[in-house]
């Protein structure tokens, strides 16, 4: 158990480690400061901003910011949703795979252009290398993008005093890809290469199996198909884009997307990087580091509690193997103790429990284990996380801006208890702002309670699940709360393509990210036209303990008025029947 607790503790500390560093580069991105890459990377922004005719000096409204985000998204759809319809007619498809069906381009189409990524296929059975690569690859990219620029934009909102304009959308797009998202990602993609990821454009290999296989059916199998593809470039975005789509159908599970203990580290500590550096870019870009220290002191309690109720469910296991003393659950020099089903061996109870936890507490969805296969208080803090609106730390960018909204609501609510009008880094908080803000909030729980409200009462949704009763609406629930949370993780046991669930899942998830991403940019907007105002005695201070510790308590208020009954049919539910 120390062992474990050290990989914990260790985890954490590289993650911190690395992101104070990047935040600060992204704050200097953020404002067009010199950076180390500037020198390679100016002449090329100047192009790409010549070609596209560009203006960085522009200053959109938030109206027309949202309108440029909203349509550089509806083309990206359209184009994602014609390659995968037409991908058996395109070239890069050496295995001859069929266009995917209607409905089922839809949902992936909604689920990478909102940076969701969740799946109702597996990658190497029905896409072809061109739509990994020209289609979900670049949406890795410019959705994750999108999100950190609507961040930029709030932040510039919170700093500009009677002006109206928040930057430009396209400039951002291309600054943030240009000198954040593409040198991680080349440092990444080459890292786990060396470890054994292929980056390739050979059609799939064929090779003789050791032991051969007889099937129900007498069929001798002698030969197996290894699937290849250009993984490594495609991994290490999905990855630090808190993206989350797997190359190959079993996610980060697969030895061919992380073979060993390295790759498995770097991929965990790049699930929560930038997310994580977004709390220390923020402080900066405000003019007060500990604004960004309170928002990222709250985000991290969080994640260590629940961090802490993972990893003692997983490795105290269940008291069905525990009884009787019928298996061992201890860890060992030779076992890893705990609950090891759906978890490989090569990874253990630390890291794939700390895997699950950063992926769900991201807007992240990659696994490197079965989550359905999770104690039920395991998949309780992986439902609860994405439920909360992924604000403990969450998506890049929109993870922030998410829990921004929930300071509002907080400081709000504190100035009703004193009578005052409520304030946030220098500007009033008035009616509007709180309009917005409490949409930014209660978009994720209307969506998923809606969504898996109408799915839980269809009969034909019981054919899809693995398992009845508790587990089965759990599984049902996990699916929409990881639409609804922009995460893309499943619990493995939810057969979701089908017409019904892939359409409604893909709506949930456009609504939740383009909702609560338009009432960001109205708060900016609103923010940037307000003129600043004096700290006095009644300003509550928001980068001290009392204010960590009041926007925690709101954050699971929220989250446990919205979602208290459906996890108490579910995963409570689930873990009073283990025990009785």
């Amino acid at each position: 158990m120390t062992n474990q607790i050290l990989q914990y503790a260790l985890y954490i500390v590289i993650l911190v480690g690395l992101a104070i560093p990047l935040g600060r580069y992204m704050y200097k991105v953020m404002v067009g400061e010199k950076t180390f890459l500037s020198r390679v990377l100016q002449p090329v922004e100047s192009g790409v901003c010549r070609i596209c005719r560009i203006d960085p000096g522009e200053q959109m409204t938030w109206k027309k910011y949202a309108l440029a985000v909203g349509l550089f998204s509806a083309f990206g759809f359209l184009f994602l949703f014609l390659l995968n319809l037409l991908q058996g007619f395109l070239p890069l498809n050496p295995e001859g795979i069929p266009g995917c069906s209607w409905h089922l381009s839809f949902n992936t189409t909604a689920s990478f252009v909102t940076n969701t990524n969740w799946q109702a296929y597996s990658g190497e059975m029905q896409l072809s290398y061109l739509t990994q690569m020209l289609g979900l690859t670049v949406q890795n990219f410019v959705s994750a993008a999108s999100g950190i620029a609507v961040l930029f934009a709030l932040i510039r909102g919170f700093v500009k005093v009677k002006q109206k304009g928040l930057g430009n959308f396209w400039s951002d797009l291309v600054r943030i890809t240009l000198y954040i998202l593409i040198p991680l990602s080349i440092v990444v993609a080459v890292v786990i290469a060396s470890q054994g990821v292929p980056q390739t454009l050979s059609a799939y290999d064929t090779v003789d199996l050791l032991e051969p296989v007889t099937l129900e059916d007498g069929t001798l199998v002698t030969q197996q198909v290894i699937p290849l593809g250009p993984a490594a470039s495609q991994i290490a975005i999905k990855q630090l884009g808190t993206n989350g789509g797997g190359f190959f159908g079993v996610n980060s599970a697969h030895p061919f997307e992380n073979p060993n203990a390295l790759s498995n580290l770097f991929q965990m500590i790049s699930l929560l990087l930038i997310p994580v550096a977004c709390c220390f870019t923020f402080g900066r870009g405000v003019k007060d580091k500990r604004q960004g220290r309170a928002l990222f002191a709250a985000m991290l309690i969080l994640l260590a509690v629940f961090l802490a109720i993972a990893a003692f469910s997983e490795a105290a296991g269940t008291p069905q193997l525990a009884q009787g003393g019928r298996v061992d659950l201890s860890a060992g020099s030779q076992q890893a103790g705990g609950n090891m089903e759906g978890k490989e061996t090569r990874f253990g109870i630390a890291a794939s429990t700390t895997w699950s936890v950063f992926t769900t507490a991201a807007s992240n969805g990659s696994v490197n284990s079965m989550h359905d296969s999770y104690t039920p208080f395991g998949g309780f803090v992986q439902m609860l996380q994405m439920e909360l609106g992924e604000v403990v730390f969450g998506g890049v960018g929109c993870g922030l801006y998410g829990m921004i909204g929930f300071a509002i609501l907080t400081v709000f609510i504190a100035g009703l208890m004193v009578g005052r009008t409520p304030e946030y880094l220098g500007k009033k908080i008035e009616p509007r702002e709180m309009r917005m803000a409490v949409l930014v909030c209660l978009a994720t729980p209307v969506a998923i309670l809606v969504g898996a409200g109408l799915a839980s009462a269809l009969p034909e949704t019981a054919a899809s699940l693995n398992n009845p009763g508790a587990h089965g609406f759990s599984e049902i629930l996990y699916a929409y709360s990881s639409a609804g949370g922009n995460n893309g993780s499943a619990f493995a046991g939810f057969n979701a393509n089908t017409p019904f669930l892939n359409v409604s899942i893909g709506l949930v998830m456009l609504f939740v990210r383009f909702v609560p991403l338009c009432a960001t940019l109205a708060i900016a907007g609103s923010l940037a036209e307000k003129k600043a105002v004096a700290v006095s005695a009644g300003t509550l201070p928001t980068h001290d303990a009392r204010f960590v510790f009041l926007l925690i308590l709101i954050v699971l208020l929220v989250g446990a008025l919205s979602f208290f009954p459906a996890l108490a049919l579910g995963p409570i539910a689930e873990f009073f029947q283990m025990i009785a």
